[in-house]
């Protein structure tokens, strides 16, 4: 029997919980924000419905704080919990908490998300269903001279990856049997640092691999829906910078044979919501499975772009017991789109964090553009978490328009306070070899230095030209010739440059 989701409480803050609520405003549900200490003037904060304080400034203390926010939702009554991405959302155990206490997790089961988190779990899953993986130990190795067997099998270079990895840690690229001892250890410890799991697999590394994913929707009536593919290859230190939709590496054949492979996997464990299944491209195009992710993506607004749904929307759906809003008629993608992560980092300083107060923001607008933001001007971005502030997103018609449409919203987007990488996104945009579609993981390592975003000579002089010119133009704006009656008392002339040119005008 379905169950209408009224009061919605986000375990998340930022750009995510933002986004949500409007969903959630949008559908008269009740939105209920959590935040810490140094987050109360958030944006999700002043636009939520109802706002509860849950812990000072670090995570593990207030958005990681597992029983003081179920306590929270419980206290206020919340239906749900959408826990967007990152903190709570591919948790298992916070899964299944909210199903003891009576509040629907808007996501997974508890045992799906389990089953997934687990890489080779999911491997296994994988190879059920039929889906290529990239070859390698079929389980955790448990000793060095069982990885060095393997690099006999499948050869030099490979990829050492813990079992319960995730955003790109507990992963190390051997290239001999000189590298691999310091290589075995440091991965191990990394692993068990991060995940509490010291287990490590071994697979081949592919040298220019290309991060392609598949965006699917899965409801209670075993249906599952591929919405298209996302182009993710742009990253850095295994973090993705600029995504789009469709990517450029695909024909018709290898999409439809992409998307049937996603389904088939999301079918072999029961998936429901939304999610992420991950591939690696060789260059020959051809696709290996690589992971699930039990969540919504960071970039799937790109998917909503070209598709026209909500993909909010939809996991509330299916969350209440409904079938998807579109059927069997699933949307079939129309035109392109981009999206750019609008982040707090200096990328001349090897994309180091930054924070600080935003002193003027303005976001750009026009055909085609969307923004997805966390912060407004006035805003002091907080040094304890992800320092993503907002994502640009555009579509065109096709992939040249789109890229054509960030540069120029690029160019318009004003952000003064703290480092960031909208310089970063322009001469990526701009690269010929981005133009021409031309991508890999390994992109940045091969086309971008510090010295990428430094100006030119010619740059330089235009600049102070036309710093030059722009006072030039202010003071004849300003400068306003007395005329009869356009002084203050005693000859004085008025303070307000605005009366200046006022009485300028009446004087005529």
């Amino acid at each position: 029997m379905p169950r209408r989701l009224q009061r919605v409480l986000i375990a998340n803050r930022g750009e995510i919980a933002v986004r949500i609520l409007r969903t959630l405003r949008e559908e008269g549900r009740t939105s209920i924000a959590i935040f810490s200490e140094p987050d109360r003037t958030a944006l999700h904060v002043l636009m939520a419905d109802e706002a509860y304080l849950v812990g000072p400034g670090p995570s593990r203390e207030s958005y990681l704080n597992m029983d003081r926010v179920l306590e929270t939702a419980k206290r206020v009554k919340a239906d749900a919990i959408h826990p967007g991405y990152g903190f709570f959302a591919e948790n298992e155990t916070f899964a299944r908490r909210c199903a003891e206490a009576g509040i629907v997790f808007i996501g997974p089961s508890p045992e799906t998300i389990a089953a997934l988190g687990d890489k080779l779990m999911a491997r296994e899953a994988a190879v059920r269903a039929g889906v290529p993986i990239i070859p390698g130990s079929p389980g955790p190795v448990s000793s060095l001279d069982e990885v060095k067997g393997f690099a006999k099998t499948i050869g030099y270079p490979l990829m050492l990856k813990a079992a319960a990895g995730g955003g790109g840690k507990g992963m190390r690229v051997v290239r001999s049997d000189a590298e691999l001892d310091g290589a075995w250890d440091v991965t191990r410890g990394e692993a068990a640092a991060a995940f509490g799991d010291d287990r490590v697999f071994v697979e081949r590394y592919i040298e220019r691999p290309r991060h392609v994913e598949a965006q699917i929707l899965a409801d209670h009536t075993g249906r599952v829906a591929f919405l298209g593919e996302r182009e993710c290859s742009v990253q850095r230190r295994h973090q993705k910078l600029l995504e789009e939709t469709p990517s450029p590496a695909f024909d018709a054949a290898t999409r439809k044979a992409f998307g049937e492979a996603s389904c088939r996997v999301a079918k072999e464990v029961g998936y429901l919501s939304a999610g992420t299944v991950e591939f690696i491209l060789d260059e020959q195009n051809r696709f290996y499975f690589l992971e699930v992710n039990t969540r919504l993506q960071v970039e799937h607004p790109v998917t909503e772009m070209v598709t026209g749904l909500d993909l909010v929307a939809e996991q509330l759906r299916v969350a209440e017991g409904l079938e998807l809003s579109f059927g069997d008629d699933t949307p079939q993608p129309r035109g392109w789109s981009m999206e750019a992560r609008i982040i707090a980092e200096d990328p001349a300083k090897n994309f180091m964090p930054s924070v600080g107060r935003i002193e003027r923001l303005r976001f750009p607008h026009g055909p085609g553009v969307r923004n997805d933001a966390g912060v407004y001007r006035g805003y002091e971005i907080p040094m304890f978490y992800d320092s993503l502030l907002a994502k640009l997103v555009v579509w065109g018609s096709d992939r040249d328009q789109a890229r054509r449409r960030m540069l120029r919203a690029l160019s318009e987007l004003v952000l003064d306070g703290p480092h960031h990488n909208v310089a970063f996104h322009k001469w990526l945009c701009a690269h010929p070899e981005f133009a021409a579609g031309h991508l890999s993981t390994r992109f940045l390592e091969e086309h971008f230095t510090a010295q990428s975003l430094a100006p030119t000579e010619e740059a330089t002089d235009v600049a102070v030209m036309a710093a030059a010119l722009h006072a030039h133009e202010e003071s004849k704006r300003v400068a306003v010739a007395p005329v009869d009656g356009a002084c203050g008392a005693g000859g004085s002339e008025p303070r307000s440059t605005w009366k200046w040119a006022g009485r300028g005008r009446s004087g005529r």
